[in-house]
Formats: structure tokens, sequence, C-alpha cells
């Protein structure tokens, strides 16, 4: 697995890829999530389009990130999530707690259209 960080004027992009399938590849997320926090960045996006497995441990990782940001009073959006990925979200219904987007662009446009 693999995290790749981007800024966008007040927005960090994580693009993640490989398989989020437990270990410390996954503890990674959530630590990465911290760092940004601590920077003062609140507003990201993780892109999922490179992800090509997730078991339950890669959708805690998701949902411990989004727990992070939301006491940071953030928002964590989802961009380029595969259909494999979306099928698994959409089964335990945990696409219900993110705002999802077809590409990192979109998901970007989205903050600058709420502020």
């Amino acid at each position: 697995m693999g995290i790749h960080e981007s800024i966008h004027d007040k927005v960090a992009v994580l693009k993640i890829s490989g398989k989020l399938m437990g270990g410390n590849e996954t503890k990674e997320i959530p630590e990465k999530i911290r760092s940004l926090l601590s920077d003062g960045m609140t507003d990201i996006v993780m892109d999922l389009g490179k992800v090509k497995w997730m078991n339950s441990t890669g959708l805690g990782a998701l949902i411990e990130s989004r727990r992070l940001i939301i006491e940071k009073e953030g928002n964590l959006k989802l961009s380029a999530v595969t259909e494999k990925i979306k099928s698994l979200l959409m089964i335990t219904q945990i696409i219900q707690l993110f705002d999802t987007y077809e590409t990192v662009d979109r998901a970007l446009a989205s903050f600058q259209s709420s502020e």
C-alpha cells in the first residue's frame, strides 16, 4: 500500500494505492490523517482509484480517519472509488458516511462550493 499526499489550496489529497488488508500499512492512513490535522489541514480528499481491495481492517481505517477529521470539524470526501470498493462500501452501508465523487477535481470543487 502507498500514500501520496498533495495539497490543493487548503485541501489535502491522499492518493491511496494497493490493498488495504490490515497490518502496519493500514495503520498509516489514520497516522497520516493525524499528521495533517496537527498541521491544520481539516479538509481531506481520499482518492481510492488505485485501491485494489479492502477488508474490514481497511474499512476500519476509513471510519477512524473520518472520526478524527470530524472531531476537528473537518470534512473527509472520497473520490474515484472503484466499482469493487464501492460495492463493499454499499454492502456494509458505510457509503452513507461519506460524500463520494467521481474524480479528485470534483471532490475539490465541492469544498469551494460549500464555503
